[in-house]
């Protein structure tokens, strides 16, 4: 067997692979695996998995000794909002005094801010920013990103996001879903007619889908922006337009988004830290998965958590993200937010890496092609600096990552992206 790279001596290869799509309720606390593993791939392709002692007869010009390191897949991150102008830094001191989200939303603050700067900015200027912090995302051992638009909130300025979105997946060659959230918020010019606002957007549908540029439909559904009867409806289009959907879904008040989500089919609900225990239960007898956020939770100083241990306990699956937006999780460390799931979501190391993996990629219907190892699959890998998988999520606020490779290429290096 002819190979262009072979990693040996992994302390521990966490393939990932299970027998089912995704890791649901008690299989979370599953890891396949292998001991002393080995994997190599060709034009960034998996060729080989095996153990190191397998792999002492096969040739390879380019065997890289990972001496005991952990090997996994590259990690996926199902939720993020890449792609918008400006910053928020000035609405700390407003936290800080405790001002709720939702005022800070209606002082003209909040998402406001942030769709004027997006509005403002330039395709180059968008392109250039969000470039930078996919670079970062993949420093932290993100190789597959799922990204919204949601910040323009008219038809010219979501669409830009949304070419911004193309132009770096093209570019960059790496698996990022488009998800449009054009039902972000209600902008001010339609804060009397949200209905009128909600009909302007899904008049994108067909456009966006002609133009290839997003496999999802999101809304936020939630007091004071979008209600349950709004986000029915408008998902409903969607889907009959040929998108599949998600919800961001009982953030701050328990609305039933979550149940709408499941109701619908919905790829994910996202968030629900406010989900009613009927609606937790929900997620065993789905296959809709949980995507929690808890750098949000922690960023916004709030003492109450999504009730991950009760989702899996349930049989649901749980997914991880960064959440990474300009408001309320402006970071792209999902090493961090592992930290926050073990400590604060309850979860064990096992749960985590599932939710960091497979059932990430499901939750943007990548299962297909990233969130485990396998022969066939795109050689889309991160070498830790770390000697098992408990140890990442325990030791904090620091970045692990050896090396990333991005379709067997070396993209990223002692926690640097490489130009």
């Amino acid at each position: 067997m002819q190979l262009e790279t072979l990693l040996v001596n992994c302390g521990q290869l966490l393939t990932m692979d299970h027998e089912t799509v995704h890791a649901k309720g008690e299989q979370m606390g599953y890891l396949p695996h292998i001991q002393d593993g080995a994997i190599g791939w060709k034009d960034g392709i998996i060729t080989f998995i095996g153990t190191s002692e397998e792999a002492r007869s096969l040739d390879c010009p380019n065997m890289i000794d990972c001496q005991g390191k952990l090997v996994t897949p590259g990690l996926v991150d199902p939720h993020t909002h890449l792609v918008f102008g400006g910053s928020r830094e000035h609405e700390i001191a407003l936290k800080q005094q405790g001002v709720p989200y939702l005022e800070i939303l209606r002082q003209g603050g909040g998402i406001h801010s942030t769709v004027e700067a997006t509005r403002n900015a330039s395709f180059e200027d968008l392109y250039e920013k969000a470039a930078f912090h996919l670079k970062r995302l993949v420093s932290y051992g993100i190789t597959t990103v799922e990204a919204k638009s949601g910040y323009g909130l008219e038809k010219h300025a979501e669409l830009k996001q949304l070419e911004v979105v193309k132009k770096l997946k093209e570019d960059t060659g790496m698996e990022i879903v488009s998800t449009f959230l054009g039902a972000h918020a209600i902008p001010k010019e339609y804060k009397e007619n949200p209905d009128s606002f909600l009909s302007e957007m899904a008049g994108l549908f067909e456009e966006i889908k002609e133009k290839e540029l997003a496999e999802f439909v999101d809304i936020f559904c939630e007091e004071g922006v979008f209600t349950i009867e709004q986000s029915k409806r408008f998902l409903q289009l969607a889907k009959e337009a040929g998108f599949s959907v998600k919800i961001h879904a009982d953030e701050i008040v328990s609305l039933g988004g979550t149940e709408l989500a499941i109701e619908l089919g919905a790829a994910s609900a996202d968030h629900l830290i406010a989900a009613s225990d009927g609606a937790v239960e929900m997620f065993g007898n789905s296959d809709t998965v949980a995507v929690l956020l808890p750098g949000t939770t922690f960023y916004l100083n709030k003492d109450s958590y999504a009730k991950a241990r009760e989702i899996i306990n349930g049989g649901g699956a749980v997914a991880l993200a960064t959440d990474f937006n300009p408001g309320s999780s402006p970071t792209e460390n999902i090493q961090f937010i592992m930290n926050l799931a073990m400590l604060k979501l309850k979860m064990t190391c096992e749960e985590i890496w599932n939710a960091v993996t497979v059932n990430a990629a499901k939750a943007i219907h990548k299962d297909d092609v990233s969130g485990r190892l396998k022969i066939g699959r795109s050689a889309d890998v991160v070498v830790w600096n770390a000697p098992n998988y408990q140890y990442v999520p325990y030791h904090y606020g620091v970045n692990h990552v050896h090396t990333v490779f991005q379709k067997g290429v070396e993209a990223a290096k002692g926690g640097a992206y490489l130009e």
